[in-house]
């Protein structure tokens, strides 16, 4: 449950809100070197304003390759590169965008409470098997299901307030 709820949480920091974050571009892969690479294991990510990314690679000759997987990238943004480093400017999001945001925020918490559910699931099902075949007395696998529960509805409520969090973050910007 809690590797779900962190794809969910590191999905959802991927999310464009209009205000630059590293996580959005950082796993981007580029053509390199003969192989895929991320952003990340090609350059320094810095923000050093609200709007604004500055990707430094540290190998000059990677900077046409990065520019364009982030063309091709699903950001829509347009990178500038200047020889050395490449600006990405984030524009201010549209009320029509904003929309748009929030139900790709609802449903990818949606996709982990889903997630956390089936771990609920197949967790209650293995507690079955082990009553049934005898290895877990009717009162073990009961406590040990009312702790699952416990636990499913602890992950689903982190999941909310972390959908509470972008909703507001998505808004304000």
């Amino acid at each position: 449950m809690k590797k779900a709820l962190e794809a969910v949480l590191s999905d959802l920091a991927g999310i464009r809100t209009g205000r630059a974050s590293p996580a959005l571009v950082e796993k981007i892969e580029v053509d390199a070197y003969g192989g895929k690479y991320t952003i990340q294991e090609l350059a320094a990510i810095t923000v050093p304003e609200p709007r604004l990314l500055i990707i430094a690679p540290w190998d000059k000759s990677t900077l046409p390759a990065i520019e364009k997987a982030i063309l091709k990238s699903p950001l829509g943004l347009t990178p500038t590169n200047d020889g050395n480093v490449i600006k990405l400017p984030f524009p201010p999001l549209s009320e029509d965008r904003r929309k748009d945001i929030l139900k790709v925020v609802a449903k990818r918490i949606e996709e982990g409470r889903v997630a956390i559910r089936n771990i609920r699931r197949s967790t209650n099902e293995e507690l079955e098997k082990l009553e049934k075949s005898g290895e877990a007395s009717e009162d073990d696998v009961f406590r040990a299901k009312e702790r699952v529960q416990k636990l499913t509805d602890k992950y689903i409520e982190l999941l909310n307030e972390a959908q509470k969090a972008k909703e507001k973050e998505i808004l304000e910007s």
